[in-house]
């Protein structure tokens, strides 16, 4: 089966007032349609940059990202964000027309087809008593579920998920994680998803890709990660794995 998603060899760098910084390093991977998966990484491997660059916001320096076998040359309705930052709905719009609005605008919808769109999967999230709430009157996890329905109506190839419930506190985090799992056993979405949080990682992902700390290379894939189980102590055995995969002797020195 063809991937959906191919990373090639992408090396990504930036500038900054006297110098050229490198966030990536020949990194490849390959996400096949249905899956969950995680790039997990310590701060600074440059996992969000690399979700941009997915996401058509950046150039890779060296080599191709392709979506269907086309190259990602910029932002586009096949992939869909969801950010950490709270702020990402539009303020003055209600939970309804943040929803229908990129539905109208990017698709082309009329208003009945998008409201109807965008209803249902502000269903799915558990929020239709709130369609007519102003984003100001939304507790935290409740404005990242309405930036999930809005992702999900698009009806994305993939939808791009940029650590989003990390400003969350740990209840309503393991919330939002379970509503995630939960919608992608409806309906079997293609999810990117990035996380320094190896609990959240093994409980998220199907695939888990492992990155170096800075610059961020390929340190290893996990695979078959949704076998592993909290209740026989397989989910703890795989965490304690994937720290000692991240944090080697090695890159302790190579950060001193």
């Amino acid at each position: 089966m063809k991937p959906l998603l191919e990373v090639d060899g992408v090396t990504l760098r930036y500038k900054i007032p006297g110098s050229v910084i490198t966030a990536t390093e020949q990194v490849s991977f390959t996400v096949n349609e249905g899956d969950r998966f995680v790039l997990l990484g310590p701060s600074g491997c440059g996992k969000s940059t690399l979700l941009k660059a997915v996401g058509g916001y950046l150039k890779p320096s060296e080599g191709r990202i392709s979506i269907k076998d086309r190259t990602v040359t910029e932002p586009g309705p096949d992939r869909m964000m969801v950010f950490q930052e709270f702020d990402q709905l539009l303020p003055w719009k209600t939970v309804l027309d943040n929803v229908t609005f990129p539905l109208m605008n990017a698709h082309g919808l009329s208003a009945s087809e998008a409201r109807a769109k965008a209803e249902a999967a502000i269903d799915k999230v558990h929020l239709t008593r709130a369609l007519h709430s102003y984003p100001h009157t939304l507790s935290g996890g409740m404005k990242q579920r309405v930036a999930i329905a809005r992702g999900m109506a698009m009806e994305p190839d993939i939808l791009l998920m940029d650590e989003p419930f990390a400003a969350l506190d740990a209840l309503t985090r393991r919330t939002c994680q379970d509503e995630l799992l939960r919608l992608w056993e409806e309906t079997r979405f293609t999810v990117l998803f990035v996380t320094h949080s190896i609990a959240e990682a093994i409980k998220i992902g199907n695939r888990i890709l492992l990155l170096s700390p800075h610059p961020g290379r390929v340190k290893a894939e996990i695979i078959d990660v949704d076998k592993v189980s909290a209740t026989d102590g397989s989910a703890g055995r795989l965490e304690k794995q994937i720290h000692e995969l991240l944090f080697t002797e090695t890159d302790q020195a190579e950060a001193h």
